[in-house]
């Protein structure tokens, strides 16, 4: 005659109850429960609002200038004069220098229209400091598009 086995333990619950966790970072599983707050518990971080189109083209076109992206990444954003002179300078890569990333140091912009901005930023190339000036325009499909780019000259 064989002795039975002794059952092994299990750790999963009984059928029918879900588990309970001891992790205070995830939900509680009935959407009645509130968690305890933990003294350590920080606050939580405000939303950012997003950036400015102006910041956003900025920093599109420091790394086309750079030669850090290529001219088609941003094809889209740019209007047809303007493609024509970003492509002219970006074959120049006015921003690249040896061994250092530019970096946008301050932007500034003038509103001469509702749907028009004229931005200009200063950009460090090391230890040098750069121009970038470029005109946005809002288009009929409420999009923005770069229609004139220019930097200073070497």
């Amino acid at each position: 005659m064989t002795r039975p086995r002794p059952r092994p333990t299990t750790t999963r619950p009984p059928a029918g109850r879900p588990p309970t966790r001891s992790d205070h970072r995830r939900p509680l599983p009935t959407a009645t429960a509130t968690p305890t707050p933990t003294p350590t518990a920080t606050r939580p971080i405000p939303a950012q609002p997003p950036p400015h189109p102006t910041e956003i083209f900025a920093e599109r076109l420091v790394l086309v200038l750079s030669g850090q992206r290529p001219m088609h990444w941003v094809a889209r954003h740019i209007a047809n004069t303007a493609f024509d002179e970003l492509a002219r300078l970006a074959e120049l890569r006015p921003l690249c220098t040896d061994g250092h990333r530019p970096t946008i140091h301050r932007i500034g912009h003038y509103q001469p229209h509702p749907e028009t901005y004229e931005v200009f930023a200063r950009i460090a190339t090391g230890p040098r400091l750069r121009a970038l000036a470029f005109r946005l325009t809002l288009g009929t499909d409420r999009r923005w598009r770069c229609t004139a780019v220019e930097t200073d000259p070497r």
